[in-house]
């Protein structure tokens, strides 16, 4: 599993999903659900890489129930925005929503300031793409104070970066311009300390 994840790393995909194959059944061989999941979680990424969605969600299914059975609240609040980011990328917004909503509590619940403000910025960007301006300036403004509350710079550039998208389609230039600004600000910074 660990090599799988440095793959994943180097961006060799193919190798990754190799790995994590490699390791699912051992770890079921041996009863270590947490492994498991944390395997399933990580095959569903590559396949969502892969731009293999469908199976990708699949993992993601089988993923949730075994966090649930752990009572790890932090694996299933990942595994739930996950699964929203993929219904989201599928086109099924509603879908994308319910999971992000599913999500929020529990990442709240795990003190997951980073992770909340992920799932916020993506419930953003559902409103946003519903045409629901105003919910969408809520969410994308709630992430944007937890981003910055946590130091987050590539989060917070996101979320920036989805607030001048947001002032540009509501002809706000100025505003726009004054987020896109805040936005690059955040990944120069994250360059010059890479």
């Amino acid at each position: 599993s660990n090599i799988g994840n440095v793959y994943w790393d180097l961006g060799v995909k193919q190798k990754a999903l190799e790995r994590f194959n490699q390791a699912l059944p051992l770890q079921r061989a041996v009863g270590d659900r947490q492994g498991e999941a944390d395997t399933l979680g990580s095959i569903g990424m590559v396949y969502w890489g892969l731009g293999e969605k469908q199976k990708a969600l699949g993992y993601f299914n089988q993923t949730l129930p075994l966090w649930r059975a752990l009572g790890d609240r932090e694996g299933e609040g990942i595994t739930l925005n996950n699964i929203g980011e993929v219904y989201a990328d599928l086109g099924e917004k509603q879908k994308a929503l319910d999971y992000y909503e599913r999500a929020l509590p529990l990442r709240r619940a795990v003190g997951d300031r980073t992770g909340e403000a992920e799932t916020l910025n993506n419930i953003g960007e559902v409103y946003s793409d519903l045409g629901e301006k105003q919910k969408a300036l809520g969410q994308f403004t709630q992430a944007l104070q937890l981003t910055r509350a946590v130091s987050d710079p590539s989060s917070q550039g996101l979320v920036l970066s989805n607030l001048m998208r947001y002032w540009q389609a509501d002809h706000h230039a100025g505003l726009a311009i004054f987020f896109g600004k805040q936005a690059v600000n955040q990944y120069q910074d994250l360059r010059r300390n890479i």
